[in-house]
């Protein structure tokens, strides 16, 4: 797997992190000063989901997605690989952003697997660690708040 990740120890409960990370997503999905509408769908694999990103400067970048994994309380997984009614995308990664407990706290991580080494490449080219640490780092602040 050419996966990319990012993890964080979260000085909160799991159940805080978890009702933070589906409950106010739009406040760290994406690095400020961009902004986030994250729409779940029915909060179940197979069930469409949707980010959309408001950059400062009038950008608006949309990622339609497809749930693959929802197990609540601990993970969720999304792909690009598949859009609308089951159609076959142009993949760029599935992601997958999971929690549990670790001493009085709780252990954030979050992945990016992609197809190909070219892919992961580019992903880090992009600004991977910078981009996905500064989500991470948000969530941690709202968490520990």
């Amino acid at each position: 797997m050419h996966e990319l990740a990012v993890t964080r120890l979260i000085a909160a409960s799991p159940a805080k992190v978890w009702d933070v990370m589906v409950n106010r997503t739009n406040e760290w999905w994406c690095p400020k000063p961009w902004r986030a509408e994250v729409l779940w769908g029915a909060r179940q694999p197979g069930c469409q989901t949707e980010a959309t990103m408001f950059g400062p400067d009038g950008e608006v970048n949309k990622h339609p997605g497809h749930m693959l994994a929802w197990d609540e309380g601990s993970r969720f997984a999304i792909t690009d690989a598949i859009v609308g009614d089951l159609e076959p995308s142009g993949p760029f990664m599935l992601g997958i952003w999971e929690i549990e407990a670790e001493g009085d706290g709780t252990r954030y991580t979050a992945r990016a697997r992609h197809w190909t080494a070219e892919s992961k490449a580019h992903h880090l080219e992009m600004g991977f660690v910078e981009g996905w640490g500064v989500c991470a780092d948000q969530l941690k602040d709202l968490c520990e708040a």
